[in-house]
């Protein structure tokens, strides 16, 4: 697992523009989630902290202003804006909404890495280890100890963990998970009740308290019970 992984969120109507962009981030070493539309940006974007947001401007019901409105409320994550229109007066808009850039449709892929990486480059870096009760995860060693028990976990299962950790006392839903850890890959919902079983019994193979708690009916939860 290599350090200051960044997750991006690509938020488009379009599912062929949003893969395309993923596509273009991911061998970059990015972690890339996709919405859809506005609703499921803002649920994403609650739910999975991602460190840049790349926004398109036009989408029906939550447009992309409205979006950048509401995520400039909660957050000061940089918002690269996408738009069709070139006119100044959208791009004013936008960026007085709290926009830090913006990208004219049709735009080079280069350029939209350029101007990802210079984003990036004013956020902090994420940190390297992750804690929660006796539970520590290092990112950049992969190592994992309950307490001073070093656990042995699978790149998954690391993943998984990892992504518990960013939400502590979260609700995330078998679905959440499986679009942040498994990223689109063809499996089920299901993948995730069987890794979150193998992740309960090498953390709580000790006795343990249980720290991943089912919360029936919506899904799992990383807290003390």
């Amino acid at each position: 697992m290599g350090a200051g992984v960044r997750r991006i969120l690509v938020v488009d109507d379009d599912p062929m523009v949003a893969t395309t962009v993923q596509r273009v981030l991911r061998p970059e070493g990015y972690d890339v989630d996709v919405a859809l539309g506005g609703a499921a940006a803002l649920e994403q974007a609650r739910t999975n902290r991602p460190d840049l947001v790349v926004l398109d401007l036009m989408m029906p019901e939550i447009d992309g202003l409205e979006v950048c409105r509401q995520l400039r409320r909660d957050s000061n994550l940089p918002i690269l804006m996408l738009t069709a229109r070139g006119g100044t007066a959208d791009r004013v808009q936008g960026l007085d909404l709290g926009a830090d850039d913006y990208l004219v449709k049709p735009f080079a892929y280069p350029e939209l890495l350029a101007r990802v990486r210079a984003l990036l480059r004013r956020m902090p870096p994420p940190p390297t280890i992750l804690q929660f009760a006796d539970l520590t995860l290092e990112i950049e060693t992969g190592e994992v100890r309950r307490g001073i028990r070093v656990v042995s976990l699978t790149a998954r299962e690391f993943a998984l963990l990892a992504h518990l950790l960013r939400h502590p006392r979260q609700v995330l839903t078998r679905e959440q998970l499986l679009a942040a850890v498994w990223q689109g890959d063809d499996t089920d919902d299901n993948v995730v009740a069987v890794y979150i079983g193998y992740l309960r019994a090498k953390l709580d193979e000790g006795a343990e308290p249980r720290l991943i708690q089912t919360i029936r009916g919506f899904g799992y939860s990383l807290r003390e019970a």
